[in-house]
């Protein structure tokens, strides 16, 4: 069997790790520095293979995009009970289910978003203080949608305030809250996509990327309440291996 399929073969189980941390705290044999940092995750446990040997892996930096002609994107998401969870990787909230993103014929279910610092991607080698990922399940296949929005210091976000006053500070700890993730959207959803990775192992590839243009305003205090959990959670950026990255006005 070769590569491709190998790592194809691995897409679903994505699918249930994904769910699999939305009730639990992960046993955190992997981590961002060391032994168990991003460069030795294939060598951790078989299932991360393609940590190493896959060829569309995120995140990279964002340069050379070209402009296309492709459908925009349209979010519908709800307030809904939800539950905040710190994994012992990010601080992640697990949605319910009944949010869409929709692009053209596909619609993709949100299942769950989480944070990481500094910002993952970068825009013609710059980065920005946190990065927000919104992952969804396309509703007719085992491939995710994930949009990603860059969040900055700079005016208050009430969405993103009411979670940082509430993340839960250990490992393995959750709570339950209503949350309305539109909040964190941008005013506008221009964005750049190209096909990629989950940036955590297993690092399952048939990711759709949506990286929104514009950057969110967050109180510096509610970033800051976020670094003191975790500092740094960030994949260094992958080889684009000559992957086509598309501008969407």
């Amino acid at each position: 069997m070769d590569r491709r399929h190998l790592i194809k073969g691995f897409a679903a189980q994505g699918v249930c790790l994904i769910c699999a941390a939305a009730a639990r705290a992960d046993g955190a044999h992997w981590g961002y520095t060391g032994q168990v940092g991003p460069e030795h995750w294939a060598d951790l446990d078989r299932k991360n293979f393609v940590c190493s040997a896959g060829t569309q892996q995120s995140p990279i930096d964002i340069t050379d995009a070209v402009k296309a002609d492709m459908p925009r994107i349209s979010v519908d998401w709800h307030k809904s009970p939800c539950k905040l969870v710190n994994n012992g990787h990010t601080i992640q909230i697990n949605t319910p289910g009944g949010s869409t993103l929709t692009r053209g014929d596909r619609t993709f279910e949100l299942i769950q978003f989480h944070f990481h610092t500094p910002s993952e991607h970068r825009i013609a080698g710059k980065s920005f203080p946190m990065e927000a990922h919104f992952v969804h399940k396309d509703t007719k296949s085992d491939s995710f949608g994930v949009l990603g929005v860059f969040l900055r210091p700079g005016a208050t976000n009430a969405s993103f305030a009411s979670l940082a006053a509430v993340f839960p500070a250990r490992p393995g700890a959750s709570m339950a809250a209503d949350i309305d993730p539109s909040g964190l959207l941008p005013a506008s959803l221009s964005y750049w996509t190209y096909e990629g990775s989950l940036t955590t192992p297993p690092c399952t590839e048939s990711v759709e990327w949506m990286l929104a243009k514009e950057p969110v305003q967050v109180d510096a205090a509610d970033i800051a309440r976020f670094v003191s959990l975790y500092p740094h959670n960030a994949r260094p950026i992958r080889s684009p291996n000559r992957r086509f990255i598309l501008d969407i006005n």
